[in-house]
């Protein structure tokens, strides 16, 4: 085995690895992303979005 076969071998699986890792990144945040518009959809929205005013206690207290 030569050093320039080695060389272009562990590139070759490192860019190989590499872009597994990525699509597989892309894939799963595509999946997150497909359950969160179902989720909000049904209904169940996020902490970190606006509340909207709930009878009584969006008045405040008046006693």
């Amino acid at each position: 085995m030569t050093h320039a076969f080695y060389i272009g071998t562990a590139y070759a699986v490192t860019a190989l690895i590499t872009l597994c890792l990525i699509g597989w990144v892309w894939l799963d945040g595509h999946a997150r992303q497909k359950e969160l518009a179902e989720l909000e959809a049904s209904g169940i929205r996020r902490r970190s979005a606006p509340q909207k005013p709930q009878g009584d206690a969006a008045q405040g207290d008046s006693a």
